[in-house]
């Protein structure tokens, strides 16, 4: 029985959530929220939380949430960052920010609005 416990620890241990960008957007709209994690999922999932609950700190996303409701809202991962094959590395920080910088450009080029932080 410890023995598996020990097995199922280390196995959580190793695990590598994906890690990148995705963006929050209105369906039929322009505009959208650039996020990035190291862990996407979980990040998705609080963000879902935040908006559910109200408390999202990008106020216009907040907004339109409320206005226009869940339904009407598409959460897309945009891109997945690869892990570095330095298994010690554990901060992706300076990656990540790179990333966001890079895919606000692409969709700037594109003509997509960005929600601002403040209203």
């Amino acid at each position: 029985m410890k023995d598996r416990r020990r097995e199922l620890i280390e196995q959580y241990k190793q695990m590598k959530p994906d890690m990148g960008i995705f963006r929050i957007r209105p369906k039929d709209g322009n505009k959208c929220c650039l996020e990035t994690s190291q862990n996407l999922k979980g990040k998705m999932n609080r963000t879902r939380f935040q908006l559910d609950a109200g408390n999202h700190p990008n106020q216009e996303l907040q907004r339109d949430w409320k206005q226009h409701g869940p339904d009407r809202f598409a959460f897309e991962v945009l891109e997945l960052l690869p892990y570095d094959k330095d298994e010690s590395k554990t901060d992706y920080s300076e990656e990540l920010s790179i990333l966001k910088h890079i895919w606000e450009e692409k969709l700037l080029a594109q003509q997509v609005e960005f929600y601002q932080k403040k209203i």
